[in-house]
C-alpha cells in the first residue's frame, strides 16, 4: 500500500460512532459513575496519550493515568526536541509509522495553532557500503518517500559548515525533521481532556490477581474500566516485574545543546538539517527557538532508575562529545555548552515496539519499548492501539511479549 495513501487521522463521526459500537460489544456494558471508564490508561507519555486520543475519538469513555504529568522531566517523552525520520533501513513497518505519524503531528499543529513541529530535513551519514543507509534508500524507494542520494562532493558543496571525515556519503529526508517533545505531549493530552477525556494526576497500582482486572488504584482514586492499557514507559520493568523486569531496560542518555557563534546562522534550519551518524552512534538537531545545537549520544548508556536517577552529565560524556562537535563542526570548536538533559531510552531487548495483552490478565494491555526512537511514532502507534481494543484481531508479531528477550540485541536503529 503506497503510504501517500495510508495516512490515518481521526475516523468520522459516524464512523466513530460504528466503531464505538462494536467495542463496546467486545468490552461488555460500561457500568456508571464518576470513575467508572471504558478504558483507563497508565502514563501519559507520547504511546499513552495517543492512545488516549484515538480511543476518544472512537466514542470510548477514557481516563489517562500519570504519576508526575504529562512530558515530565523523568519521563521518556519528556525533553526539548525528538527527531521524525522515515528511514529505518529494511524495517518497513516503521518507515509507514513514521510517515503516518508525520501527517497527523502535522494535522494536530494545524488544529491547536502550536509549533510542535520543524522541516529540518534529515541528513542519513554513511561510510563505504553502509548496509543500513544503503537499506534505508531502497526502503525509502519503494515507498515513495521523498529523498535525495548525496555523494560527498554534494555533501561539502552543499554544507560547507561541516567536515565530514570518514563520512563518503548520505541520504537526505527532506520532509522530516524535529518535533518538540514536551510541548507536543502536552498539547496531546490538553486536546484530550477539551474533548472530553479525564486526566487524573496519581501513582497507579499495578493489578493484584491474576484474571480480568475490574479496577486499579490511581493516587486516592479506585479507577475502574472495562480494558486497561499501561504505557508507562521505563517504569513497566517496576510496575510488572514478573513479567517484564528482565525484558525493558531503561539506560540513562546524555544530550548536550551548544552555543552557536554571535550572528551565525548555518548551524540552524534551512542552513543546517537534522542528522544521524549510526558509526559514531551519535545525532545532532539544529539550533532551534535559540535552544542550542543539539547533539546527544545513541550508544546506550548504563541501567538507570527514572524515580531517583540524578540528571547531571557525566564528565566523560561531555568531553567525548566536546571533541566530536569540535572534529565534525569546526566553528563550534570552542562552543559553549548552553545546556544539558538527561533522559532514558526504555529498550526492549531488539529495539521493537511492545503492543500485547498480560499474560495473566485478559483486559490488560502493556505498550512500551520505545528504545529510543518511539517518538515520533507515537500517532500511528495509539491508532494501533485503540483498534487492537475496539476492532481485535492478531498482534504484530514484532510487537508481541513472546518476541522480547531477556538479552539486549538491538536490531533497530
Amino acid at each position: 500500500m503506497n503510504p501517500r495513501v495510508s495516512r490515518r487521522t481521526f475516523v468520522s463521526a459516524a464512523v466513530a460512532a460504528g466503531v464505538a459500537a462494536r467495542s463496546r460489544a467486545q468490552a461488555g456494558p460500561k457500568a456508571k459513575g464518576g470513575d467508572t471508564f471504558d478504558v483507563a490508561i497508565v502514563g501519559s507519555g507520547v504511546f499513552g496519550a495517543w492512545t488516549a486520543r484515538h480511543l476518544l475519538a472512537r466514542g470510548l469513555r477514557v481516563a489517562l493515568i500519570d504519576e508526575y504529568g504529562p512530558g515530565s522531566s523523568r519521563a521518556s517523552s519528556g525533553g526539548e526536541t525528538r527527531v521524525i525520520r522515515m528511514g529505518y533501513g529494511s524495517q518497513e513497518i516503521y518507515s509507514r509509522m513514521s510517515w503516518d505519524s508525520l501527517a497527523q503531528w502535522k494535522s494536530l499543529e494545524r488544529t491547536t495553532g502550536e509549533r510542535l513541529f520543524t522541516e529540518t530535513g534529515m541528513l542519513f551519514l554513511a561510510r563505504g557500503k553502509d548496509e543500513l543507509t544503503t537499506d534505508t534508500l531502497a526502503m525509502l524507494r519503494k515507498l515513495d518517500i521523498p529523498h535525495e542520494k548525496l555523494e560527498r562532493p554534494d555533501l561539502v558543496a552543499r554544507y560547507p559548515q561541516i567536515d565530514f571525515g570518514p563520512i563518503t556519503w548520505a541520504v537526505s529526508e527532506p520532509r522530516s525533521g524535529a518535533l518538540f517533545a514536551r510541548r507536543a505531549v502536552q498539547t496531546v493530552v490538553r486536546e484530550f481532556t477539551k474533548n472530553g477525556g479525564e486526566f487524573i494526576l496519581g501513582q497507579a497500582e499495578a493489578p493484584a490477581t491474576d484474571g480480568a482486572v475490574t479496577s486499579i488504584k490511581a493516587g486516592e482514586r479506585t479507577v475502574r474500566a472495562a480494558n486497561f492499557v499501561f504505557a508507562c514507559g521505563p517504569w513497566l520493568g517496576k510496575v510488572f516485574p514478573d513479567v517484564l523486569g528482565d525484558r525493558i531496560f531503561p539506560t540513562r542518555q546524555e544530550v548536550f545543546y551548544f552555543g552557536v557563534p554571535p550572528g551565525d546562522d548555518r548551524f540552524g534550519p534551512p542552513k543546517m538539517p537534522t542528522w544521524i551518524d549510526f558509526g559514531a552512534e551519535i545525532y545532532g538537531i539544529p539550533d532551534l527557538e535559540t535552544k542550542g545545537f543539539k547533539c546527544a549520544i545513541d550508544k546506550h548508556g548504563p541501567k538507570f532508575d527514572p524515580d531517583s536517577g540524578e540528571r547531571l552529565v557525566t564528565a566523560e560524556s561531555t568531553a567525548m562529545v566536546k571533541s566530536f562537535v569540535a572534529e565534525r563542526f569546526p566553528a563550534l570548536k570552542n562552543a559553549p555548552i548552553v545546556g544539558s538533559e538527561v533522559c532514558q531510552y526504555e529498550n526492549s531487548s531488539n529495539g521493537d515496539f511492545l503492543v500485547d495483552r498480560h499474560p495473566k490478565h485478559s483486559n490488560v494491555w502493556l505498550v512500551g519499548g520505545g528504545s529510543g526512537h518511539g517518538f515520533k511514532h507515537g500517532p500511528a502507534l495509539g491508532a494501533y492501539v485503540a483498534d487492537r481494543i475496539t476492532r481485535g484481531g492478531p498482534t504484530e508479531v514484532k510487537f508481541s511479549l513472546a518476541t522480547k528477550d531477556k538479552v539486549q540485541a538491538r536490531v533497530v536503529h
